[in-house]
């Protein structure tokens, strides 16, 4: 990236050499993630001109470091994108994110990128670096339906129907959920999102409380927020039952408000969710492995690096799109 608020552009850059305990890898598939678009308009997020973006990549390992165990040149493997020592309590138990080098892994914008062998999934042969490509979102998923409580018989509601979203109806009616229905402002992933176990899609901009209780027949169980702006969490205290959970997926960095009197009127939880843990990408992965098509729905197109700066910047619009993967082997 150029800077905040500026255009990508690709640029020659050499080719990565791994450090002791690391690996190369030759990314084949990297996905374009709606916190990427962030990354560059927020400074909150620590990036810089001259970062490489991309978080959501797999690829092929095609160097390796002293002292690198745990992989082999020519693995297939899907990278956690949570850098890690790999060696704390907090790395052995499989939660990455907590440990005290915690840092967002990037790079899978390149033909190249560094990483560490314990933020290494080996892929099956049976799965395609596209798969590899879109565990991430799966897992970010997963671990909000997780954090939420969700038990067999749970009426969800959704609001917003991007990637996360759809992959949240997909999770919850995996795990159980009676009811699933998806809120959003316009309805390009309607049929998407039936497709990825929605038993329900509401557009309603004028009256979005009213129509998500109709849909559901009455207040949630559980509201996952996956949209990431300002005045949501108060419309979500509306639209959960009495004693129901609101779950936060989506990434607002503004500020925000809400009747807490409202709130507290409910006993309603307010539960933050972030990353996930190796399990659950493993999880994620397993579940593709063992027949799970629906993520794979995720995918509405593949361009070549040369395309990632007008790519990107559709993005930054409402498109027909939903996830977009780069091939940077064409």
């Amino acid at each position: 990236m150029q800077g905040l608020h500026q255009p990508l552009v690709i640029e020659s850059l050499p080719d990565p050499a791994p450090g002791a305990g690391e690996l190369v890898v030759k990314v084949g598939r990297c996905g374009i993630c709606g916190s990427d678009l962030h990354m560059t308009e927020d400074p909150g997020y620590g990036k810089q001109a001259g970062d490489v973006l991309g978080h959501e990549f797999a690829g092929e390992v095609v160097a390796i470091g002293t002292g690198t165990t745990g992989v082999a040149l020519g693995d297939l493997v899907s990278v956690i994108p949570l850098a890690s020592c790999g060696q704390c309590a907090s790395c052995r138990a499989g939660e990455l994110a907590w440990c005290d080098k915690f840092g967002l892994q990037g790079g899978g914008y390149a033909e190249y990128a560094v990483t560490r062998p314990n933020q290494c999934v080996i892929l099956p042969r049976s799965l395609s670096l596209a798969d590899g490509a879109i565990v991430e979102p799966l897992a970010v998923a997963l671990h909000g339906v997780v954090m939420s409580g969700l038990k067999p018989g749970d009426t969800v509601l959704i609001l917003g129907a991007g990637p996360i979203g759809l992959a949240v109806a997909f999770w919850a009616r995996r795990l159980g959920a009676g009811k699933v229905v998806l809120q959003d402002v316009a309805d390009h992933q309607q049929a998407r999102a039936f497709d990825m176990g929605a038993t329900g899609f509401v557009i309603d901009r004028d009256d979005p409380v009213g129509a998500a209780t109709r849909a559901l027949g009455g207040g949630a169980d559980i509201v996952f927020e996956c949209v990431g702006l300002p005045g949501l969490i108060a419309q979500a205290v509306e639209q959960v039952r009495k004693r129901g959970t609101i779950l936060l997926l989506g990434l607002c960095t503004r500020p925000d408000t809400f009747n807490s009197f409202a709130m507290l009127s409910k006993e309603a939880r307010l539960v933050t969710s972030a990353f996930f843990t190796r399990g659950e990408y493993e999880a994620a992965l397993d579940a593709l492995n063992t027949g799970a098509a629906e993520p794979r729905l995720l995918v509405t197109g593949t361009v070549p690096l040369a395309d990632v700066p007008e790519q990107f910047e559709a993005l930054r619009h409402r498109t027909h799109q939903c996830k977009v993967l780069i091939d940077p082997t064409v």
